[in-house]
């Protein structure tokens, strides 16, 4: 069973601030704040035994807001794992919605079978594409989506987030996981491949008249972005 604890980051949080404890301490209550059920819990386990990422609580509670706030039919998620962050978007997506969801990793999707299974999610609510996402995303319609999540391979992101800013409708949301890096992006003297190119998407959404951007530190930093 996991606790608080399996939810820390694998580096600490850093801060300049004198009240750096107090900064660690109201990151895990917000990332706790939305308790998971057991369905979760498991799925998060298969995750960690698979040694795939998974989106955090708090990453999580923010998709299903996401999702229920947009009213969120069609939703494309890059990244199946094992179907944590799917649970949480389609709890929050209203009951005729669908995920598609893409992972190259065909026991990913197995284990995220399991868990829509354990969930009672109907199969037509779900559609699961195996294979690279940069194959399969430009297969999918322009502008007919409602919210688009990158939670896998970041170095990636800027084909698959370049391809979300199609897929979506005007006032469809997209929300890229991973987007601080453990603290990695918001440190200068930080200039590894994977870095910049993790800061780079942030930098290209930032600038995009396109959308309207904002940077959640939920997680590990949740990155969203509403198409005009």
């Amino acid at each position: 069973m996991l606790t608080s604890a399996h939810l820390l980051p694998e580096e600490p949080i850093s801060t300049a601030e004198p009240s750096g404890h107090g900064k660690v301490a109201a990151w895990v209550y917000s990332e706790a704040f939305v308790p998971e059920d057991e369905v979760l819990l498991r799925a998060r386990e298969r995750a960690s035994e698979l040694g795939c990422p998974a989106v955090l609580p708090g990453v999580g509670a923010v998709l299903r807001v996401l999702a229920a706030a947009t009213n969120a039919h069609a939703v494309v998620e890059v990244g199946t794992g094992a179907g944590v962050a799917a649970l949480w978007l389609l709890r929050g997506m209203p009951y005729d919605g669908q995920l598609t969801t893409i992972d190259r990793e065909v026991e990913h999707q197995r284990a995220a079978r399991t868990a829509f299974a354990e969930d009672g999610v109907a199969p037509q609510r779900t559609r699961i594409i195996p294979g690279r996402p940069g194959d399969v995303l430009p297969r999918l319609a322009d502008g007919a989506y409602d919210l688009v999540l990158v939670a896998s391979d970041p170095l990636g992101y800027p084909e698959y987030v370049n391809e979300a800013l199609r897929l979506l409708r005007p006032g469809g949301v997209l929300a890229v996981d991973g987007a601080l890096l453990r603290d990695r992006v918001a440190d200068p003297a930080r200039r590894d491949e994977l870095t910049t190119v993790v800061r780079e998407v942030g930098r290209t959404l930032r600038n995009d008249e396109r959308v309207l951007p904002a940077m959640l530190p939920s997680g590990d930093g949740l990155l969203l972005a509403v198409r005009r």
